[in-house]
């Protein structure tokens, strides 16, 4: 069960659609915005304007929101917290918990509290 919405599909120019599939390939790296910028052939500003157009969240929360479904999947196979933030690309555990209660309304260790209850209340 993911706590984060689907982002609606919307047909994206050819920057967007450059850069969220060079997230998706790349997201296990650090992806600085000027970066993506370049490789979209955008100023930074543009980019930014435009991504948020297209896909309802700005480059940085889209990056974010990315970890933390990747975060979630590694939780809901078994994974510690710490490691599932490690391996989702955040810099450590707090710096997970921190974004996933942002996104999810809770924090990682609560999520997993409710999972492991969910097939019990069924």
């Amino acid at each position: 069960m993911s706590c984060m919405p689907a982002l609606p599909p919307t047909q994206m120019p050819p920057a967007v659609g450059t850069t969220v599939a060079y997230i998706h390939a790349h997201l296990d790296e650090r992806l600085p915005l000027d970066e993506l910028a370049h490789r979209a052939g955008l100023s930074v500003w543009r980019l930014a304007t435009v991504f948020r157009r297209h896909t309802g969240a700005s480059p940085r929360r889209y990056i974010c929101a990315l970890r933390v479904q990747r975060a979630q999947r590694l939780l809901d196979r078994g994974e510690a917290v710490a490691t599932a933030a490690a391996q989702a690309g955040f810099y450590d555990q707090s710096h997970l918990s921190r974004h996933f209660k942002q996104l999810c309304g809770m924090t990682p260790g609560q999520y997993l509290a409710r999972q492991r209850q969910a097939p019990q209340a069924a």
